[in-house]
């Protein structure tokens, strides 16, 4: 498949200095060029009044289905409160072994949670999150090894205690996929 690797779109206020610098190390942890394309959708029509949160089932739907591009793997970028029906909140979601994923901001705030803010501190756990849905979207399962950047996180603290580069074997079943491309 002829491809140009991965493309980051922005559903948000993003500044362009913390984009490229996402976009910088997703391209190292994955050795494939990335780009970046802003986006203006309205996202009201994803938002569920009931829960006061925006539906990552219909996102990652929406973020598949974009206009076809030569990109290998899209992945959407959101400031907003993500759900999906069996669960209060998520950080990301992927297709296992799609084209598509979708990552958010917001929970990963401290502020969110009492705690005072930390740019950097949001930034790595973006970078996390990013990394770990494009993991998915490659065909990578949770990973059991604890600072693997694939294993499972249902808190921040369980991004905080992981790192953002996958483990020896995650690493080596990224590489024998990405060959299949």
């Amino acid at each position: 498949m002829d491809t140009q690797g991965i493309l980051l779109i922005s559903h948000g206020q993003f500044e362009k200095e913390f984009l490229e610098n996402i976009a910088n190390d997703v391209a190292r942890e994955f050795l494939l060029p990335v780009s970046i394309e802003n986006s203006n959708i309205n996202l009201d029509a994803f938002y569920d009044s009931a829960r006061r949160q925006y539906d990552g089932n219909r996102l990652l739907k929406h973020t598949e289905l974009a206009s076809p591009s030569p990109f290998l793997i899209k992945i959407g970028l959101f400031r907003v409160d993500l759900f999906i029906p069996i669960l209060t909140y998520i950080f990301g979601q992927a297709t296992l072994n799609g084209n598509a994923g979708i990552a958010s901001l917001y929970r990963l705030k401290n502020e969110l949670y009492g705690m005072e803010k930390d740019n950097e501190l949001l930034v790595g756990r973006f970078k996390k999150v990013i990394i770990h849905e494009l993991g998915h979207t490659f065909g990578l399962l949770h990973c059991h090894t604890p600072t693997c950047v694939m294993r499972s996180s249902t808190y921040v603290e369980d991004l905080d205690q992981k790192s953002s580069h996958f483990c020896t074997k995650c690493r080596d079943e990224i590489e024998r996929l990405k060959s299949g491309f």
